[in-house]
């Protein structure tokens, strides 16, 4: 059974005996408001100027917490198309009152390492608590929402399911229909486009790093997928999603005329978004990517490895690999925050995107993958958890060891990744 109809058919079962969560006049609602909102994005599309959704909850969808105390979950990453952070923009109107925030992965301002945790503490700017969601909880309290009646989430995603923010989201919606207060997502653009491509997570091994069976790109926004967790995956909450106003998904992100901010320490660029969700699957490995360089994610090395022979290897392992430019590099990682190859320099390769519209991220970090497996002989090492939970299941990791040909590993997404796309369609804002 591929993972998506497996997890399907579990839903079913958990759903008939759910009970609690939003009321189906108050779901119904939040998708009409939600539908008409997305119209009215579609509307501003041809214009060149791209809103984030915090813009467009205070010029015309402010009802949604007019009178309310807000809660709001965000990071450096959350400001308006002026620059203001969301955080100065909604404590600074008048018409509702800012009472709390919360702090994903890497803090509020963004600047901690991967993994370490967020403790609480208090904002200078503001004075209001920051509660952390990422320390020994990764969901709002009921202590926490006590003087909030709306939460709101506004962080900038990559795009890739293994960027920790979503599921912070997806927690944060759970909680919030515990609670019975609504979830407001103020969206933005998935910043490398709309498509879809990679394995699709089996739910046996759904962890914070992924929680819904989704593929590594899965081409949505911050605000589709909160309406796929609710809609397809059970997710009790009443949700209202404010749409980015002017985006499609076929724009990137350096067509929106938004600031490009770093949503975490060691995604400093497009570039280095673009090459993630392929490139990320070698934190699973003893290699580096390129942390402690200004091109995280875009090099790839390790200490013992020939870069001219693992280009030549990759490509026996793949002679077509569209869209993208990998040759010999060398880089020195300076006090890496994953402690890989700190002050030396290593031997690897870097890939620049040419094609943005042909490039498969994933299917090329497979290639290259398959060629340093094959020539690293006993300096390979595998983090099996964290690879397998990245890749979605342990079936990459055994087909690489076993040196399964690309396309014998490759072919077996198409047919959960057409399943994917048919189920999220209902749940899409923006014209595709």
């Amino acid at each position: 059974m591929n993972p998506l109809a497996g997890f399907l058919s579990l839903l079913l079962l958990l759903t008939a005996a759910a009970c609690g969560g939003a009321g189906a006049g108050e779901a119904e609602a939040g998708e009409a408001e939600a539908g008409a909102a997305a119209e009215s994005a579609r509307a501003d599309a041809p214009s060149a100027a791209v809103r984030p959704g915090i813009d467009v909850l205070l010029a015309d969808s402010s009802h949604l917490i007019d009178g309310r105390r807000v809660g709001l979950i965000t990071n450096r990453s959350g400001v308006g198309r002026g620059g203001a952070s969301s955080i100065d923009l909604l404590h600074g109107y008048a018409d509702a009152e800012l009472t709390a925030l919360f702090a994903p992965e890497h803090g509020i301002r963004g600047t901690e390492a991967e993994g370490s945790a967020i403790d609480d503490a208090t904002d200078e700017g503001t004075g209001l608590p920051i509660y952390s969601l990422y320390g020994e909880t990764r969901a709002p309290t009921p202590e926490m929402l006590a003087s909030v009646d709306v939460l709101a989430f506004d962080i900038q995603d990559i795009g890739a399911r293994y960027y920790t923010y979503v599921s912070t989201m997806a927690l944060a919606m759970t909680a919030a229909g515990r609670a019975g207060i609504p979830m407001i997502v103020l969206d933005r653009p998935n910043p490398i486009g709309g498509l879809t491509q990679g394995p699709l997570l089996d739910p046996a091994f759904a962890t914070f790093v992924g929680l819904y069976p989704v593929p590594v790109r899965h081409g949505l926004t911050a605000g589709e997928l909160a309406r796929l967790y609710r809609g397809a995956f059970g997710v009790e909450v009443e949700l209202h999603v404010v749409p980015a106003a002017g985006w499609s998904a076929d724009r990137w992100f350096d067509e929106t005329g938004l600031p490009w901010i770093a949503p975490s320490l060691n995604m400093p660029s497009l570039e280095s978004a673009t090459h993630y969700p392929g490139t990320c699957l070698f934190e699973g490995t003893n290699f580096s990517v390129g942390r402690g360089t200004p091109t995280a994610f875009q090099v790839l090395g390790a200490p013992w490895l020939d870069g001219e022979a693992w280009v030549a290897e990759i490509a026996a392992v793949a002679p077509s690999l569209p869209g993208v430019e990998i040759r010999a590099a060398s880089f020195t990682p300076e006090s890496p925050s994953d402690g890989r190859f700190g002050g030396e320099e290593i031997s690897g390769i870097r890939l620049t995107v040419t094609d943005r519209s042909a490039y498969d991220p994933v299917r090329t970090a497979v290639a290259a993958l398959l060629a340093a497996r094959r020539l690293s002989g006993d300096a390979w090492e595998w983090r099996v958890r964290h690879f397998d939970r990245l890749a979605g299941s342990d079936r990459l990791r055994i087909a690489i060891d076993r040196g399964a040909p690309l396309d014998h590993i490759t072919s077996e997404w198409a047919a959960d990744i057409a399943a994917f796309e048919a189920l999220r369609r209902p749940y899409l804002l923006y014209s595709r």
